[in-house]
């Protein structure tokens, strides 16, 4: 063998251990990092129908629902059960809550309303999750189509068709999302309130990327979203919140946002002109509060969001 060929061999032995552990440190990070994204944190319930029936002195009979969704996975969420023949609403989180984070507000639409809610877990949150993962919205826009084809089933006290043929959806930020991908495909979401949405799953995805490992590198965010479409077997759907709203012809639409959301609030006002028929929607982004902080909102700005909401969804979905 020529000299220079064994010495060849030498080098690529002696650096393929080296290319072994930067190959095996980088699929390490890659699956730390969409670990993290895809299993946020897990935090006890802010409020339960129990324990908001002892603070407030109000007596409340919300139950807990089990449906299952498009993919043969269980969804849950708690319901208040309105009149008979009325409306609905479903209540959709954000990344990282869950739905004990707009109990509160979902109450006060069903005192004001008499609307039926569901608050539902999105998949991957909320105390022991039936569904261990979130897919950052690929998935969740089906799964609140199951929630509404649930609520379809629910009969009241004598028996009759619980919901009306009309739903409204309010979403925060992921749940926001979703709400409008599943309107594009459901004409009974006649009403939405769309609260911080994001522009895209990928836009969320940088975002959690960026809490999980404390940087914000568009390279770490680039091999992020390659594995989280791996890891999602090619079911990741990055199609954008303005795609979804050109669909939306008949609904009608309310824009929510504050200075609090960050980037949300810009992204929020600029889907807006998505719209095709732009007399539908309303744009309120100059909120003192979102809902992001509606957890810990009190006193007269708590008051004057869920104003907002509560007025918008009786104006329109009756």
């Amino acid at each position: 063998m020529p000299p220079r060929r064994r010495i060849g061999k030498r080098l690529v032995k002696s650096f393929l251990p080296i290319v072994l552990v930067i190959v095996l440190a980088i699929v390490g990070a890659l699956s730390f990092v969409v670990y993290c994204v895809s299993r946020p944190a897990k935090r006890p319930y802010v409020v339960t129908p129990d324990s908001f029936s002892r603070i407030s002195g109000r007596a409340i009979k919300v139950t807990d629902e089990t449906w299952t969704n498009g993919d043969g996975r269980r969804g849950r969420g708690w319901l208040l059960k309105g009149a008979e023949g009325a409306p609905a609403v479903v209540l959709l989180h954000r990344y990282g809550g869950d739905r004990s984070w707009l109990f509160n507000l979902g109450v006060k639409i069903n005192e004001t309303t008499n609307f039926t809610i569901l608050w539902p877990d999105l998949r991957g949150h909320g105390e022991n999750p039936l569904v261990s993962w979130t897919s950052l919205g690929a998935r969740e826009g089906d799964d609140l189509l199951a929630a509404l084809k649930h609520l379809r089933t629910l009969k009241s006290e004598k028996q009759k068709t619980l919901v009306g043929e009309s739903f409204g959806v309010y979403g925060v930020e992921l749940g926001a999302y979703s709400a409008l991908k599943a309107a594009r495909a459901e004409p009974q979401i006649k009403v939405l309130v769309l609260d911080s949405i994001s522009r895209s799953p990928s836009e969320l995805l940088n975002t959690a990327v960026s809490n999980c490992v404390g940087l914000d590198n568009s390279f770490v965010q680039y091999f992020s979203r390659t594995a989280m479409k791996l890891y999602l077997f090619g079911t990741y759907d990055d199609t954008s919140a303005c795609d979804f709203a050109h669909s939306i012809r008949d609904q009608r639409v309310l824009l929510l946002s504050g200075a609090e959301a960050g980037h949300l609030r810009d992204a929020t006002a600029s889907l807006q002109s998505c719209f095709p028929v732009p007399a539908n929607v309303e744009t309120r982004t100059d909120l003192p509060l979102s809902g992001f902080s509606l957890p810990s909102a009190t006193g007269e700005q708590g008051e004057a969001y869920d104003r907002v909401v509560i007025d918008f969804f009786d104006r329109n979905l009756r």
